[in-house]
């Protein structure tokens, strides 16, 4: 399937079948009305049944689950809406359930979600969580369930590798010119309003800069070619909406210099996590658990709000130190190595196997 979850869940369990667990999956067909799960090959693998939207499709992956006999059941939940499912599954098959939370409350709130998050907590037996942030918020509202709090790993680029100057004259830049990349799905609480209502107050400090900004936009694309013709900064960005493949993703991420997320609101963020695999820093908002994920100077740069002239000046960090830019790297390579998905899974295949034997 599309999406950073769904990229994180691949990379999850080929990093725990490395550690020698056995590892299922259990894969959705689709997700929400009208939104039909496509892997990058346009194709889904044959065991894909899982409806979530419809509760029908449920009970044949119940019994195929209960077939298997796992020990264990790991849940990827990131929305209110999964609850439901992970009630059924633990109380159905009687298997154990660990729910691992890229996110307790969804980005755009429901106004059931408290109820959701009563359902969960009736519906798992332990909780592994990608930052302190969400770890803290796990404590507060369901202190008696066992946690793991862990770290969102960083992503290695795929085989497909640009230079600079290639990426550069594929997307019709300046060799010289800095270049930041907004990347990723295009949501409300992802802010790109935030970093294009920023762009004027940086283009006097350097206007030679370009933003690009590659992503499935979630809103209308012309609001945000509305806004850009408003500020007047339509020479200065470049729009390129719709899924990226990992070949377009390499291309973007060779051209950048650095990568912005203007978040309004976080959990953590893959997206942070590719750049440095990249080897690229990051410019962050101090949101959620985004400064976590940032070693200020080393790795990139915190903004002292949410607010346009906040990220503004925030980037202007970033062009006063363009040219030591090289000598991050190291900073951010070290970073990698520490957050790696081998660490992640010697800690997270632990704690599943305590939870799978507390019968």
């Amino acid at each position: 399937m599309k999406g950073g979850i769904a990229r994180f869940s691949g990379e999850l369990q080929g990093a725990l079948r490395k550690r020698g667990h056995d590892v299922i999956s259990v894969p959705f067909r689709a997700l929400y009305p009208g939104l039909i799960a496509k892997s990058a090959e346009s194709s889904l693998p044959e065991n894909a049944r899982l409806v979530l939207y419809n509760p029908l499709s449920w009970p044949g992956i119940i019994r195929h689950i209960k077939s298997l006999k796992p020990d264990i059941l790991l849940v990827a939940y990131w929305t209110g809406l999964l609850a439901p499912l992970c009630f059924v599954l633990r109380h159905l098959t009687g298997i154990r359930v660990v729910v691992l939370l890229h996110n307790l409350s969804s980005h755009e709130s429901f106004f059931f979600e408290p109820f959701m998050r009563r359902v969960l907590g009736v519906s798992t037996d332990g909780f592994m969580t990608l930052s302190d942030a969400v770890g803290r918020e796990v404590s507060l509202v369901m202190p008696d369930t066992p946690q793991l709090t862990l770290f969102h790993p960083a992503y290695e680029p795929g085989d497909t590798l640009f230079s600079a100057a290639e990426a550069r004259k594929e997307l019709n830049l300046d060799a010289q010119s800095p270049v930041l990349l907004f990347f990723g799905y295009v949501r409300y609480y992802k802010g790109l309003d935030t970093m294009l209502r920023a762009m004027p107050a940086i283009l006097r400090r350097a206007p030679d800069l370009r933003l690009v900004v590659a992503g499935h936009f979630y809103e209308d694309v012309s609001r945000y070619r509305d806004l850009v013709d408003h500020l007047g900064i339509s020479g200065s960005v470049e729009l390129y909406p719709g899924y990226v493949t990992l070949e377009r993703t390499a291309l973007y991420f060779a051209a950048a210099d650095a990568v912005v997320l203007p978040y309004r609101s976080a959990t953590q963020s893959g997206v942070v996590q590719l750049a440095y695999g990249y080897g690229l820093p990051v410019i962050v908002t101090p949101v959620g658990a985004l400064p976590e994920m940032v070693r200020p100077g080393e790795t990139g740069w915190v903004a002292r709000d949410s607010s346009p002239e906040g990220f503004a000046d925030a980037v202007l960090q970033f062009l006063d130190n363009r040219e030591g830019l090289s000598s991050m790297r190291p900073a951010i390579e070290a970073f990698r190595h520490e957050f790696s998905w081998e660490a992640f899974a010697v800690s997270a295949g632990s704690f599943l196997e305590t939870i799978a034997a507390e019968r």
